[in-house]
């Protein structure tokens, strides 16, 4: 009979993560926790707890688990970020010599484990998208501008998170390639604040989130990262993220149905957005906490000019429907 890893779980301090992007002090201490792993150098390992995980699990107790699991499981050969769970524990996909399991690491604010255990990796069942198979228009009218889009860092910084790796930010810019009139001061100064967003395709609101406030730009709301949200869900079970809302603008209601090019409501800078503007991604199911993204492709559009037909773009394109 196997011996089961032993489970330790002191977790004092719960916060919900919405973007499921690796925190870089659960990147730095998941690095050392494998490094001094490998080296069999418990203590070390050891040390990074935090003084009540150290009670919780004293030293002698904490390297007769890692000697188990050493013996078990042998080396870590690979580690891969997957999503948050119970709260704040970063959860790795944690390739051993003998197999293949979760290593979920709580941290706290002085840099240190406070939450630890280790159970066998399971795989989502969850439905897996690659691409929409939809057809889409743009969520908008008139030109706008790609501010952030693609498959590299360079061009889009959402590639980091789980479920908005293929996300895009939107904004609308001059001849002079500026977002906004004036000094930019208020919302109003930019030129997507206000403006209509629309349905891509058919589809049924499953999430409409609709009074948070906008902020000041250049300030950010962390409490809730979307700010005022609508999801829709396509025949084909694609669920269509927007973000950042104007506060009070969104007019269709969760359940309802919606045909392609209805509005949806007014862009906003709401959530944790620094000025006014549409993000958009597509992900495999509503809850963003487990989602994983998919590319999106629009069926035809015009990019700088050009005619584009099931076409994704990228960064520092102006795009806007054929039709």
């Amino acid at each position: 009979m196997k011996k089961t890893f032993l489970l330790i779980i002191l977790h004092l301090a719960s916060t919900l993560s919405f973007a499921q992007t690796e925190k870089a002090n659960d990147k730095n201490i998941s690095a050392k926790f494998e490094s001094f792993f490998n080296s069999n150098e418990y203590n070390g390992i050891f040390e990074l707890f935090s003084d009540d995980m150290k009670s919780a699990l004293p030293k002698e107790q904490a390297n007769e688990f890692l000697v188990g699991l050493k013996t078990q499981a042998g080396k870590i050969n690979a580690r891969e970020f997957t999503k948050y769970v119970r709260g704040s524990f970063a959860s790795y996909k944690t390739t051993f010599d003998n197999g293949v399991f979760a290593v979920n690491i709580s941290t706290d604010n002085q840099l240190k484990i406070n939450g630890l255990y280790i159970e066998p990796f399971k795989e989502d069942n969850l439905p897996k998208i690659v691409r929409n198979s939809t057809k889409l228009i743009l969520p908008f009218k008139d030109k706008w501008t790609v501010t952030w889009g693609g498959d590299t860092a360079e061009l889009n910084y959402h590639v980091e998170s789980k479920a908005q790796k293929n996300a895009f930010d939107f904004v609308i810019t001059d001849e002079n390639g500026k977002s906004y009139k004036t000094d930019g001061n208020t919302n109003e100064d930019y030129y997507a604040f206000g403006k209509e967003l629309i349905a891509p395709c058919d589809g049924e609101v499953v999430l409409v989130v609709d009074g948070v406030e906008d902020n000041i730009p250049g300030e950010l709301n962390p409490i809730y990262v979307p700010g005022n949200t609508v999801i829709i869900k396509t025949k084909n079970n694609e669920y269509l993220f927007f973000a950042h809302f104007k506060q009070h603008s969104i007019i269709v209601k969760q359940g309802q149905k919606v045909k392609q090019g209805e509005i949806l409501g007014l862009t906003g800078n709401s959530g944790n957005s620094s000025e006014p503007h549409l993000h958009f991604h597509i992900q495999n199911v509503k809850d963003m906490n487990v989602a994983t993204g998919a590319k999106c492709y629009f069926n035809e559009i015009i990019v700088d000019g050009k005619t584009k037909n099931d076409y994704s773009p990228i960064k520092g394109e102006k795009i806007r429907n054929a039709k």
